[in-house]
């Protein structure tokens, strides 16, 4: 790992107050990133304290006098470049990815990519960046609404995905003129450190005002600061729902903006018509991946009585198959959990699930020995349980499976909707009718729905988010960018008189 830390300008001890341009020398927390795969300490982080987190404030409030000014194709060029360099250092930033936070070295270079495909999507929306016009009720009037950048976009990012979440708020943000200050999570504080430098070879290169771009590493207590901040209009947030709560209770006391990205407790539907071939690969990875740490993980999995036992014995096996260790091993199927704390609720929620009568179709457990040093590795598992049991209403941030059994499709769609979370769902079937049900205002009640296809892996041209407890916003694709503008309806009368609206008269 020394050449990819030299590639990518990790250092034994780092700043973690970056403007853009400057490091600034830190007096906060200091943060020790331990790899999960080995358990070996990599290198420090030196934390911002109040004072460093408002120096970066003031000057990304600054920067965005003269950042909106530019024209959003120039932006988008910008970040064009981004992409670029992020192309020229995707295998350093997917092994740091892996290495630092435990995912698959194959998931980490897809994180990157993710991060390539968005540069690429948003170069494209520097040019669209459209509103809209109407036609007047008035004679020789224009109406017409347009799309003007809020200021400064805070982004509080969780350890699951170090470098993508911020890369999906940050370039949308730029080429719609806010300037951005990012709040990482302090377990993977690494992985944004790279990403500062890798930006500030581009920014340096085309003159991008100092504050356009900003980190404050940090512990909840920056992550309050910053939502309690008046001067940062839209907090982009993604964590748990707890989390997301306070977040959104403290943005929403002064009025201010909130795209929540919060839990999920994601199901897939297996009906009597589904194609095993396809339902099976995408039900383990869905559930495995990432070792169960993506907010759009297969929790539950709700399976139709005809086919309920043979698809537990192909599942089963499948498990049976899983290769668990060293993730930036290309022959592991699954690496660590992120810390020993995650390890704990691991097992708490199998406790829990035993103590309910829950079967253990498949026996989770830590590993231990040759390889499990960090004691963040787990056993993927599989439990027979029941919805309404408290234990499947939580989401557990680990590779535990639940095997859900239905009897008529209207039940199958209840158990999939009867949790608070609302973020990503699947129906497995060739039955036409049974996914357009799915899809339709009669189905999920997810912000995201897919049929042939699991619940993990959302492309970036949709635009991504739940409903329910998982928060309601939006980032990514689509329509997303509306999110980090403010909207502006105009009308201009171009006549030679002064009609009111709805006919009102008022003469003098």
């Amino acid at each position: 790992m020394k050449d990819v830390f030299n590639e990518l300008n990790i250092q034994p001890s780092n700043q973690g107050t970056y403007t853009g341009k400057r490091w600034i020398p830190s007096n906060g927390i200091t943060f020790s990133s331990v790899s999960p795969t080995n358990g070996e300490h990599i290198a420090d982080v030196v934390g911002s304290s109040e004072e460093n987190y408002n120096q970066v404030i003031e000057l990304a409030q600054s920067a965005f006098e003269t950042w909106r000014m530019w024209p959003a194709p120039k932006r988008g060029e910008v970040v064009r470049q981004i992409g670029e360099a992020l192309r020229d250092k995707k295998e350093a930033l997917g092994k740091l990815v892996s290495y630092e936070m435990g995912k698959s070295y194959q998931e980490g270079l897809g994180e990157v990519q993710e991060m390539i495909d968005i540069c690429d999507f948003a170069v494209g929306l520097s040019r669209q960046l459209h509103g809209l016009t109407m036609h007047s009720e008035r004679e020789m009037h224009r109406m017409y609404e347009q799309y003007h950048p809020l200021g400064i976009v805070g982004i509080i990012s969780a350890f699951n995905f170090p470098v993508a979440v911020w890369a999906w708020n940050s370039m949308i943000a730029w080429v719609c003129g806010d300037v951005c200050i990012w709040k990482p999570s302090e377990k993977v504080p690494l992985c944004a450190v790279a990403c500062m430098h890798i930006v500030q070879e581009v920014f340096d290169r085309n003159d991008v005002p100092e504050g356009v771009n900003g980190l404050v590493v940090g512990n909840y207590e920056i992550g309050q600061l910053m939502s309690n901040d008046t001067r940062v209009p839209l907090v982009s947030a993604t964590g748990s729902i707890r989390m997301g709560k306070k977040v959104g209770e403290a943005v929403g006391r002064r009025l201010g903006k909130t795209i929540l990205e919060l839990g999920g407790n994601n199901a897939i539907i297996l009906t009597e018509h589904a194609d095993l071939k396809v339902a099976v690969p995408g039900i383990v990875f869905g559930a495995v991946g990432t070792c169960g740490q993506r907010c759009t993980s297969t929790r539950r999995l709700i399976i139709h009585e005809s086919i309920y036992d043979e698809v537990k014995e192909t599942l089963r096996k499948a498990y049976g198959q899983l290769r668990i260790g060293d993730p930036l091993d290309a022959n592991n199927h699954v690496g660590p959990l992120i810390d020993t704390d995650a390890v704990a609720m691991y097992t708490k929620a199998l406790e829990e699930v035993k103590a309910k009568g829950g079967n253990l179709v498949v026996e989770g457990g830590v590993l231990e020995g040759e390889g499990y040093e960090s004691g963040c590795y787990v056993k993927p598992a599989i439990a027979e349980a029941q919805n309404e049991w408290e234990i499947v209403q939580e989401e557990t941030f680990a590779p535990i499976l639940y095997l859900l059994k239905y009897k008529t499709f209207d039940e199958a769609i209840a158990i999939q909707n009867g949790v608070k979370q609302g973020l990503s769902s699947a129906i497995m079937t060739t039955n036409m009718r049974e996914s357009e049900t799915f899809l339709s205002h009669r189905g999920s009640d997810c912000g995201i729905a897919n049929v042939n296809i699991g619940t993990s892996g959302a492309e970036i041209g949709g635009a991504f988010g739940g409903e329910k407890e998982t928060g309601g916003g939006r980032e990514s694709g689509s329509d997303a960018w509306k999110a980090y503008m403010r909207r502006q309806t105009n009308t201009i009368n171009w006549s030679t008189e002064l009609p009111l609206a709805q006919g009102i008269k008022f003469d003098l």
